[in-house]
């Protein structure tokens, strides 16, 4: 069986793919045609712009698709991944007595600029998000949520305050990087300071992917489509086995 797979909209391996991007051209023919000259320009076929939008005088947004032949070769992706086993709340709660026998302190935040809380939220906030209940709700965690846009230094004093097991950092803004710069940095701090190897460091968002965690320095990473489970039971299995 061929490990080869492209992408397709109507028929498997048809390579129709969507495209969506801005150009500094006008709404009108001209800004069109330049839009699928430059799709044809990055080696898509038969592309047709589908929709414009003017974003502002001199700018538009275009939607179109186009084909590609281009496939990718599945036996030969490795993807780095968290591979603890996921655990309900009361799996989780049971695991933390039996095997680490008390409550573990974790501090969380949204770190510098980023006052986006959602994904903070979703993870640590007792009502958690899709029927699983945040980490606040769990009685093997003392949870302390610190909100939105708390600089790393203040993070980490009051990790340090609470001799927290785990630090969790959501980072949502990603506009030239900025989520990478501010991961970074606290790390730098934590390890300037002497608290990188005596907590856990997680970090989540969007753009955020368990191999790049690892790069940044972090323990694990957690994107989108991750829960509390998720996060729960990898701070449980990982402190248990440390």
């Amino acid at each position: 069986m061929s490990t080869i797979i492209k992408a397709y909209g109507d028929t498997l391996n048809d390579g129709k793919v969507q495209l969506s991007f801005a150009l500094p051209a006008p709404a009108d023919a001209f800004g069109k045609e330049a839009a699928r000259i430059l799709i044809l320009s990055m080696g898509f076929e038969d592309a047709e712009i589908t929709c414009m939008r003017e974003l502002g005088e001199g700018f538009t947004h275009f939607i179109a698709y186009a084909v590609s032949q281009v496939g990718v070769d599945t036996s030969k992706i490795k993807v780095k991944v968290v591979e603890t086993p996921v655990m309900d709340m009361e799996a989780t709660e049971k695991y933390v007595e039996e095997y680490i026998g008390r409550q573990l302190t974790i501090v969380g935040a949204c770190i510098e600029s980023d006052a986006h809380t959602v994904g903070i939220d979703a993870i640590m906030n007792m009502k958690g998000y899709n029927h699983r209940y945040g980490l606040e709700r769990y009685s093997c965690f003392n949870t302390i949520n610190m909100g939105a846009q708390v600089p790393s230094e203040e993070l980490l004093a009051r990790a340090r305050e609470e001799k927290a097991d785990v630090i969790l950092v959501s980072q949502v803004v990603t506009q030239k990087n900025i989520h990478i710069q501010n991961l970074t940095r606290l790390v730098e701090l934590a390890e300037a300071e002497g608290l990188r190897d005596k907590m856990l460091f997680i970090c989540g968002g969007p753009r955020i992917s368990h191999e790049l965690a690892i790069e940044l320095g972090y323990d694990a990473g957690f994107g989108t489509g991750s829960y509390s489970t998720d996060v729960a039971s990898y701070i449980a299995i990982t402190l248990a086995q440390k």
